[in-house]
């Protein structure tokens, strides 16, 4: 008995040791990728320098004791300060990632690691330094373009972002604070994520660890190939918390040949205002599901009007490609050539129909509130900075609203948002005033009182909240 016991013992330690060999092979290996690509990540510092407006300011040191504990602090501030009737400035530096796309020198960073910087240096693996040329940038993507002047550069390959798959490993290399070529890994999480404000970039999520630095540095999918651009992270700490979010590459490859070429960014522009299908709102349509993007403005002048877009009407399909969420819609636009003619599937009053459009280009955001600004069913609130339309006879009966009430379009930062104000929230009241249209909403906003909190009556998913605002005098 104790020889079978012993036998069992053995051969169940062989079993796992086994199966722990089995796992940590499947494991992947990522020394080869970081070995091959690390040279061509760069670190990127910048500098800004902002003059005072005042001139002819002195500064001079305290008399303080040398033995004093703050002398030593006042001594290096003032050490730093311009005298002798110099103007006074701040110098700033920020910290950020990118990586070399061509063997002359361009590089892809981040928009907004680079924006208005007085001076960008890119420091590569073997410690050369660069002072680089800044091509061109796009807010809406969050992607620069810059130029160092150099030959023979290690470069990056680049991959297809439309062939990432959720939960393939990807693997960052960047700079968080400031720790140069940190490497981490984890796996795609989800794609073609849509991110207050960022309408127009299908965002890549991840959980590979991405803190302050990281940003601009590339995402490299298993085969060593460039697949995205880390951009931003979803922290309430300022830290990272499991959520990281990269430009596809595609995208970026689309905005980095613009730039190069002709200086900015053309793209796509439907001229709609959308909302999401909720279930409700699919069955008074007569929907099996919900699905697509409803029209809740159609803005004057515009593609979609003159192609003859109704409000209310969903569209499922853009140029052959489903539309399952109302923010799948703003990506598949805005990647369209202006003056291409597009087939857009569309359900009316229940019934299916096919639309073509001439996709013009999109505007710049204050050409859009000015020329829409006279119309009576949307206004733009420059308090707030929302936007509201007012609701159409089959949005109140499907949200029980009777006669007031207008619903939020677009909230963009500023006081709506920080109190709490989300898009699709219908404003019911404000300072207990019931807002009967968006022209009258305008006329409470602009005569509310500042620096006191009022109350706004929404209405949220079919429910009743009051939410408080305070607007500033500033």
């Amino acid at each position: 008995m104790k020889f079978y016991r012993n036998l069992n013992l053995s051969v169940f330690a062989v079993l796992l040791l086994l199966s722990t060999s089995v796992f940590a092979f499947s494991l992947p290996d990522f020394t080869p990728l970081v070995e091959k690509n690390a040279a061509a990540v760069v670190n990127i510092s910048t500098t800004l320098k902002k003059t005072d407006s005042g001139k002819g300011l002195e500064y001079h040191m305290p008399d303080i004791p040398e033995d004093s504990p703050f002398y030593d602090f006042f001594r290096r501030f003032f050490d730093e300060m311009p005298g002798d009737g110099m103007q006074p400035f701040e110098k700033r530096s920020s910290l950020g990632s990118g990586f070399i796309l061509s063997k002359d020198g361009y590089v892809i960073t981040n928009n907004h690691v680079v924006k208005d910087a007085d001076e960008v240096v890119v420091t590569l693996q073997d410690r050369r330094e660069f002072i680089a040329e800044m091509v061109g940038t796009d807010g809406r993507s969050d992607i620069a373009v810059l130029k160092i002047k150099g030959e023979n550069l290690p470069t990056i390959k680049l991959g297809d972002s439309d062939d990432l798959k959720v939960g393939e490993w990807v693997l960052a290399i960047g700079s968080p604070f400031g720790f140069d070529h940190t490497v981490t890994a984890g796996i795609v999480s989800a794609i073609g994520r849509s991110l207050p404000n960022e309408n127009y970039v299908p965002f890549i999520q991840t959980d590979v660890a991405i803190n302050p630095g990281n940003s601009g540095g590339p995402l490299f999918n298993m085969d060593g190939e460039v697949i995205g651009v880390n951009s931003q992270i979803y922290s309430r700490t300022g830290g990272f918390m499991g959520l990281s979010f990269a430009v596809p590459i595609n995208v970026v490859t689309n905005v980095y040949e613009q730039l190069k070429t002709q200086g900015h960014v053309s793209r796509g522009w439907l001229g709609v205002l959308i909302q999401d299908v909720t279930r409700e709102l699919a069955e008074s349509f007569g929907m099996k599901r919900p699905q697509g993007a409803l029209i809740a403005k159609v803005l004057s002048d515009g593609p979609a009007e003159k192609a003859g877009l109704e409000v209310g009407d969903i569209v499922l399909k853009f140029d052959g490609q489903e539309v399952r969420y109302s923010s799948d819609l703003p990506p598949l636009v805005g990647s369209s050539k202006v003056g291409e003619r597009i087939p857009l599937e569309i359900i009316r009053r229940g019934k299916s129909k096919t639309l073509y459009v001439v996709i013009a280009e999109l505007p710049n955001e204050k050409d859009i509130v000015i020329a829409d600004s006279g119309k009576d069913n949307i206004t733009r609130s420059n308090a707030l900075n929302i936007i509201v339309t007012n609701l159409t006879d089959e949005q109140r009966e499907d949200l029980g609203i009777e006669d007031h009430g207008v619903l939020v379009a677009e909230v963009r930062d500023g006081p709506g948002k920080k109190a709490g104000i989300r898009r699709g929230d219908v404003v019911l009241l404000i300072n207990n005033v019931k807002v009967n249209s968006s022209e009258h909403f305008s006329k409470l906003v602009k005569e509310l009182p500042r620096d006191k909190s009022i109350p706004i009556l929404l209405q949220r998913r079919g429910g009743p909240i009051f939410i408080a605002l305070k607007l500033s005098n500033d």
